[in-house]
């Protein structure tokens, strides 16, 4: 399986080139006011106003630097309804990919409150590499309050 592969601090993550819909320069976001303090804002992706992450900021607790290798990986996840919304992941040095079989991952032997989108890890080059789930970066109540999920009626 091919990984995109991102840096929060010291550490480096990798999430699924399948859950990739498109990764894309940096770009001014508009505030979210009220919103958790992880979420950087809204950006026009062609022509849709969608809300990002910032993976360091929710990760190691600063924002992400904008370095030239600062990106934003669009995602898709899918809602209860059925319905996919697209989320921005901004993320520093997102500049390489690596293959990696499901047997490479291993359990990390931790397990923090709170960080349920981290999975297993896998040593690449040296050092370990953490699996980030994206369909469970967001809470219920986060979800809610950045995507207006339709209902019948």
């Amino acid at each position: 399986m091919l990984f995109l592969l991102f840096q929060a601090g010291k550490d480096r993550y990798a999430i699924g080139a399948r859950e990739v819909v498109e990764v894309v320069p940096l770009v001014r976001f508009k505030s979210i006011p009220h919103a958790p303090h992880w979420v950087a804002g809204v950006f026009s992706y062609r022509g849709t106003a969608i809300p990002v992450v910032d993976l360091t900021q929710l990760m190691v607790e600063r924002p992400s630097r904008g370095w030239m290798s600062t990106r934003i990986i669009v995602v898709s996840l899918r809602a209860e309804n059925g319905e996919k919304h697209l989320l921005g992941l901004l993320a520093e040095k997102v500049r390489e990919t690596v293959r990696l079989a499901n047997d490479d991952f291993r359990e990390p032997g931790v397990t923090v409150p709170g960080t349920r989108y981290l999975g297993k890890v896998a040593g690449v080059m040296g050092s370990l590499v953490q699996k980030v789930d994206t369909e469970t970066i967001l809470d219920e109540d986060v979800r809610a309050l950045l995507f207006r999920e339709r209902t019948d009626g």
